[in-house]
């Protein structure tokens, strides 16, 4: 069987509240068109920053749903998997694939710091639990458990795994993983400010995050990169970056939200656990959004 090779922007987007704190389908039927008009090339859902985590199973299967029909086949549509056990994962990639999902973004285990080989097998069920294509989702800095280029080697063998979302915040693990599996995987970087570098060694897509407020930017400085525009993608780069650098930290979540909300798109509204930024942390997002918005570059 064939897989897809996916390339380019992929947004991971917001998951949208109503005040009374239920999904505002209205507000994410509205962004998901905002995204595409802009050029993205896929869509993701349910990862870190749609705060899978704070939702429901009930609501994952809605949203699941929702987008498929939303997006219609425009692009890629690809849903996070970040469950605590093993059967519920595979009962998300289920729903997913009834839904009508094109793929899945797999993050190891949650909230248990699995070793190598509970870490494999995990992912080895996962990939022989569903037709579907699938991204390895790693970011040893958010969730601890760290995949490595042997490991990535030792899950080729599964077919539908076609992709690695590098989030190590090293992009010398770029050609190392190329090394270890040569073209087996499409490389796509997963910090947002480590785009330049990641491409620079060879990624050829991102799985951005402040493309959800800055989305004709984003893909702009993608195409300048994929051409080898160095010098324009770097002028684009230097403009870009503080907002980039919003998209790492503990905060990042409610940053994003915060700037979606200050640029006119969406809003700073943030499940509990999490609480809308104040005070300083606020005014630092504002200032650095409002230079941005002053010195916008013109595309």
């Amino acid at each position: 069987m064939s897989f897809p090779r996916w390339r380019g922007v992929f947004p991971a987007l917001t998951t949208r509240f109503t005040p009374e704190g239920g999904l505002d389908f209205d507000a994410m039927a509205r962004h998901l068109e905002f995204q595409l008009e802009a050029g993205v090339h896929g869509i993701i859902i349910l990862g870190s920053l749609g705060e899978n985590a704070t939702l429901s199973p009930d609501e994952k299967v809605e949203l699941k749903r929702f987008f498929a029909r939303e997006v219609g086949g425009r692009v890629p549509l690809l849903a996070g998997i970040a469950e605590c056990a093993t059967r519920d994962a595979l009962a998300m990639a289920a729903a997913g694939e009834q839904a009508g999902l094109d793929g899945f973004m797999v993050l190891p285990p949650m909230r248990y710091p699995s070793d190598r080989r509970e870490t494999l097998a995990w992912f080895r069920e996962i990939g022989r639990g569903t037709a579907l294509p699938l991204m390895i989702y790693n970011n040893p800095v958010a969730y601890g458990t760290d995949l490595v280029p042997e490991d990535f080697a030792e899950l080729g063998d599964i077919g539908n795994y076609v992709a690695i979302k590098e989030s190590s915040a090293d992009p010398r693990r770029f050609p190392v993983i190329r090394r270890q599996c040569g073209d087996r995987f499409d490389l796509f970087c997963g910090v947002d400010d480590l785009a330049l570098e990641c491409f620079s060694v060879g990624a050829v897509g991102w799985v951005a995050g402040l493309v959800v407020a800055f989305p004709k930017e984003t893909v702009r400085l993608y195409e300048l990169m994929a051409a080898g525009d160095w010098a324009a993608a770097r002028d684009l780069y230097d403009w870009f970056l503080p907002l980039l650098q919003l998209d790492i930290g503990p905060l990042f979540v409610q940053q994003i939200k915060l700037v979606e909300e200050l640029v006119g798109v969406g809003s700073a509204r943030v499940r509990a656990p999490r609480l809308e930024l104040e005070g300083e942390a606020r005014a630092r997002v504002e200032r650095i959004v409002a230079e941005a918005l002053a010195t916008r570059p013109a595309l």
